[in-house]
């Protein structure tokens, strides 16, 4: 439910032989014909958040081509074969998948596809329970078979655009056979010693690195891990950083985004005295960078060669859209919804644009140390992003303490509530309720903090870590 064939994704190589960093973004545009003209004459006033008008072209297939092609030993029949044999024998559903399941079993049971694809005998399936999925097999097939060409010009388009027009969907052929995803360079910024990437927009990885150039002027490894200071001064750079984020972050082939002001020392020194170290920030304001010249999955893993992948894929929401093609077996993604009908927004919606994308894969190294992260869960992610590094270089975790340390979120971008994990002491809570902030208690281990993973490779003793988050169901795996 959280991510698959009809899901975008984005990558972080990292090539041991070269030392380069490779981005890749496979985001996917909207259908030529689903502009927000349309919508507002479909007598629309927001994005729909499921549902045909939700759906663009996924970028998924397509990016797993490119990553084999540039860089893969395999090709898709044996990569993929697999994942076909679970899809046709079944696999057992483990507890906190079953527990996500149900909580979409209302809205999957309202659409006819959706509900034989996701619905065995009616229900979500239970913890254990045995699910197949025949056609999801077909499409991986035809994928192993005929290559990325299946999903964007053949059997499964054919599948995809009949159901699409029976739904009332915009979606034609030349939307799904001219899409292609896009290779970019990563962006970074400095943070004590340490250089972090992040893929450059449409995606938010830049509101992690602007906040983390925020928190650069402050002496966070003085204050303390998990202190009221220091999660003060993280959550009000979130603030500033998130509002510059839907201010200025778009496709960049529809609008200039501003992102070397945005990632610029000065900038951030100048936005940094916007904190008020004894009180909350109600709203904070995008600001004016300077001109500068020229539902998710994450996986990471590093080889025995120290090449490193730092990959996040995505439905966006649970199921996605809700909508299942015909035969097809998988939902199709909802990222549509992350555009805007507002005429001022930069996210505007427009034909064959790339909505603001909230999946981020990040990459950070120093000296013979590299560390492929992520953190999954919507707008959290760059928050989320900022606090593992601050954990790392501030506080000196390890990669596994740094991922299972207490985390806050906040996914709206006004207001001085803000989530946190219980594990914060109530000390800390109560200096933080002091400065004006409204803390909204979430479980020890919460899930809307988001969930990672972490790889870590010693270049000088060419030792491996990995580090999995225990939020999710995940792992750390080794391979002899």
């Amino acid at each position: 439910m959280m991510n698959g064939i009809g899901g975008d994704l984005f990558a972080i190589v990292y090539e041991a032989k070269t030392g380069k960093l490779y981005g890749l973004n496979a985001s996917g545009w909207s259908p030529a014909g689903l502009t927000a003209e349309f919508l507002l004459q479909q007598g629309m006033t927001a994005m729909p958040t499921n549902g045909i008008h939700s759906v663009t072209v996924p970028g998924a297939v397509d990016g797993w081509d490119k990553l084999l092609q540039r860089f893969g030993r395999k090709r898709f029949p044996e990569v993929l074969a697999p994942a076909i044999r679970l899809a046709e024998e079944g696999f057992p559903v483990t507890e906190w998948t079953a527990g996500a399941w149900a909580d979409s079993q209302t809205n999957l049971s309202k659409v006819k596809n959706a509900a034989s694809t996701y619905l065995p005998g009616g229900h979500a399936p239970e913890i254990g329970q045995i699910f197949k999925n025949p056609d999801l097999a077909w499409s991986l097939r035809q994928i192993a078979v005929h290559g990325r060409d299946a999903f964007y010009r053949g059997a499964i388009a054919e599948k995809i655009l009949d159901y699409s027009k029976r739904m009332g969907g915009t979606m034609i052929a030349a939307d799904l056979s001219a899409y292609a995803s896009e290779w970019v360079e990563p962006i970074s910024t400095t943070y004590h010693g340490w250089t972090v990437y992040e893929l450059p927009p449409n995606g938010q990885g830049i509101a992690a690195l602007c906040m983390l150039n925020l928190m650069e002027q402050f002496p966070l490894s003085e204050y303390g891990a998990g202190s009221a200071l220091a999660l003060h001064v993280m959550i009000e750079a979130k603030k500033l950083a998130y509002a510059d984020m839907l201010r200025y972050v778009a496709d960049p082939k529809f609008t200039s985004v501003p992102v070397a002001g945005l990632l610029s020392k000065n900038y951030a020194r100048e936005r940094a005295k916007l904190i008020n170290l004894e009180k909350a920030g109600s709203r904070a304001e995008s600001g004016q960078p300077p001109k500068v010249g020229p539902d998710t999955t994450y996986l990471c893993v590093v080889d025995k060669n120290g090449n490193m992948v730092s990959y996040i894929q995505s439905n966006y929401q649970s199921f996605g859209s809700g909508l299942v093609a015909d035969g097809t077996g998988f939902a199709l993604h909802n990222r549509g919804a992350l555009f805007s009908l507002d005429p001022k927004s930069p996210n505007l919606l427009a034909g064959h644009k790339r909505p603001l994308h909230t999946i981020i894969p990040g990459f950070m190294s120093k000296g013979d140390n590299r560390i492929a992260f992520g953190i999954m869960g919507g707008f959290n992610q760059a928050q989320a992003h900022a606090q593992f590094v601050s954990d790392i270089v501030d506080h000196k975790m390890n990669i596994q303490a740094a991922l299972e340390a207490p985390r806050f979120t906040k996914l709206n971008f006004a207001g001085s509530d803000v989530q946190m994990e219980q594990r914060i002491p109530a000390t800390v809570r109560a200096e933080l309720e002091r400065k004006g902030h409204q803390v909204q208690l979430r479980g020890d281990f919460a899930s809307v903090v988001g969930g990672g993973q972490a790889v870590m490779r010693d270049f000088a003793t060419g030792v491996n870590y990995g580090a999995s988050d225990p939020r999710k169901d995940g792992a750390a795996i080794p391979e002899r």
